[in-house]
């Protein structure tokens, strides 16, 4: 009797595990089958059925990362980013040595732009694994985003060291070198990744940038040659070529280079506008009354044909003064002045155009240029005297001491503009002042007869 009890329990407890394997075998079939659409869903792009099916196989096997991994992959792909964040970082916790969610997660961390938490979970990859460049160019460039290049140097290398033909990493190198101030060995990365990628554009336009900064113009004009080619119907390409020509003082192949992208670009208004500031330039540095008309007939055509900047109406403006149009120019450049971002130098053309007849507001437009820009020391100080001469014929010899005060030169003070501080020092009251400035005048050039004069009126005052 009791073997046969014992027989009928073992039988039972056979049965009871093989029952158990036979459910967790069909649930393990039932979760390779979810996993397996969800699969086919996301390759269809149905981004909706396969989510379904993951979070159907994540339900069967809660304690598996793979569930979570792909929905959470799906997720980024929809566009769901922090859903897609929470499911990677649940399959990080349950399988902390896998390496494809941490860099996921890095990927959605830094597509959220935060790049320290994307640097963070590369960083963790790169424990467990650093044999993959990709990773170590995705860390760096976390890195270089998040602001610290000089810390993306060192994955970059070990990435290029992994992978000598990585041309992007070559190119971000070069980035990272040139924002670590080493711009001779930004080059040769930077030369290293136009070599291995021809056509990678971002590449040679900071090798340019860097050429320009080493003072090698010429070679920055070829990588700007090689940009325009490669990209043809990119304005901005032609514009970037046209102005490294024309600050190495070669116009005509400036003007060339406008006046084709002109006819492919009608309505381009900023290839009109530099357009019209070369022929300017050529106007003003040769007094070329022929250049002048053709700078006077770009810039209108880039003010009428709308949507020019204050830039652009400030050109203009200068144009229309030197062809004797004063009603025009002052016209343009008041305009100019009331526009944002507004070059300081507007200001400048602007007071020697209000000069010729309302001194109040050239004077005004002198002191926003002073304030606004940052000139030499030199012309700082011619600045100041203008201002302080322009407030004195306004009768306000309180402003004018204070300009002209800035206009002496501490060094080697100018006898005539001590003199002239002097006297808007005395108009203003202040004798104390006046008589001290007249002292420091007279040690400079003891027989000026202005100063001496003053001294006479100052001691009878």
């Amino acid at each position: 009797m009791r073997r046969t009890i014992l027989a009928t329990c073992g039988v039972l407890l056979v049965g009871a595990a093989a029952a158990v394997a036979w459910t967790a075998a069909g649930r393990d079939r039932e979760y390779r089958r979810l996993i397996a659409e969800g699969e086919t869903a996301l390759a269809a792009d149905q981004s909706g059925p396969a989510i379904e099916a993951f979070s159907g196989a994540i339900a069967l096997k809660p304690e598996s990362m793979l569930g979570y991994l792909k929905r959470g992959e799906t997720y980024r792909t929809a566009g769901d980013l922090k859903a897609a964040l929470r499911d990677l970082r649940q399959a990080s916790d349950l399988d902390p040595g896998a390496t494809r969610p941490l860099e996921q997660a890095g990927d959605v961390q830094r597509a959220l732009g935060r790049f320290d938490r994307a640097a963070e979970r590369y960083a963790a990859y790169v424990v467990l694994d650093d044999r993959s460049p990709q990773v170590l160019y995705k860390l760096a460039l976390a890195r270089y985003q998040n602001d610290q290049p000089t810390t993306a140097i060192p994955p970059l290398q070990r990435a290029l060291a992994l992978n000598d033909r990585f041309a992007e990493g070559y190119y971000l190198l070069g980035l990272c070198l040139e924002a670590d101030n080493r711009a001779r060995d930004a080059l040769t990365a930077l030369e290293r990744a136009v070599r291995l990628a021809p056509a990678l554009a971002p590449a040679r336009e900071s090798l340019a940038r860097v050429y320009r900064r080493l003072g090698r113009r010429d070679d920055a004009i070829e990588q700007l040659e090689a940009l325009a080619a490669l990209e043809p119907s990119r304005p901005e390409r032609r514009l970037a070529l046209a102005r490294a020509y024309a600050d190495a003082d070669r116009t005509d192949l400036a003007i060339t280079t406008l006046s084709r992208a002109a006819e492919r670009f009608p309505d381009a208004v900023v290839i009109y506008a530099m357009l019209g500031e070369v022929w300017l330039h050529v106007a003003e540095a040769r007094s070329d009354r022929v250049a002048l008309g053709k700078a006077v007939e770009a810039l209108r055509a880039a003010v009428l044909r709308g949507g020019s900047t204050s830039r652009e109406l400030a050109l203009y403006g200068r144009a229309q003064l030197r062809a004797g149009d004063l009603a025009g120019g002052l016209r343009s450049l008041r305009e100019a002045s009331t526009m944002l971002p507004v070059d300081p130098d507007t200001f400048r053309h602007l007071a020697m155009a209000e000069a010729r007849s309302d001194t109040r507001r050239a004077r005004d437009a002198l002191v926003r240029y002073s304030v606004l820009a940052s000139p030499s020391a030199e012309t700082s100080r011619e600045i100041a005297r203008q201002i302080g001469a322009w407030s004195m014929s306004l009768r306000d010899p309180a402003t004018a001491a204070t300009w002209l005060a800035r206009a002496v030169d501490p060094v080697r003070p100018d006898p005539a503009l001590l003199g002239d501080l002097a006297e808007a020092e005395l108009g203003s009251g202040r004798t104390d002042a006046a008589r001290e400035t007249v002292e420091r005048g007279l040690a400079v050039a003891p027989g000026n007869d202005r100063l001496l004069r003053l001294r006479v009126r100052l001691r009878t005052s």
